[in-house]
């Protein structure tokens, strides 16, 4: 059974920084992508950011230029660090990992950004 188990959320000024942290347990090896999404009060689940096993990164344009998603494949870990956060930002963060046709997430971090 895969698990996600996602960390570093917290409360944060705004300008400040935070990072996330997803470890990856389970039958999975190597996923094709794994990534950030966020999802606020109210809204959809939106992309953060991702990366794929050869190291292409892809960021939402809100977040280009602060944030920065890293890899670790021999820890199964996929990180985010977030940089000059602003209040826009509040949000749950989930992580996201994908092999082959499956799909899995973890239960969420939830950052809060004051102003």
């Amino acid at each position: 059974q895969v698990q996600l188990v996602e960390s570093g959320g917290g409360l944060v000024q705004a300008g400040g920084s935070l990072r996330l942290s997803c470890a990856v347990s389970g039958n999975i090896f190597s996923p094709d992508v794994m990534g950030w999404y966020r999802q606020a009060s109210g809204n959809q689940r939106d992309l953060v950011a991702t990366i794929t096993r050869t190291g292409n990164t892809l960021y939402s344009d809100s977040v280009k230029g602060r944030f920065t998603i890293s890899r670790d494949s021999a820890k199964s870990t996929v990180s985010l660090q977030m940089n000059s956060l602003k209040p826009e930002d509040i949000a749950v963060y989930y992580c996201k990992v994908v092999r082959s046709l499956y799909v899995y997430w973890g239960r969420g971090t939830q950052v809060t950004v004051s102003s």
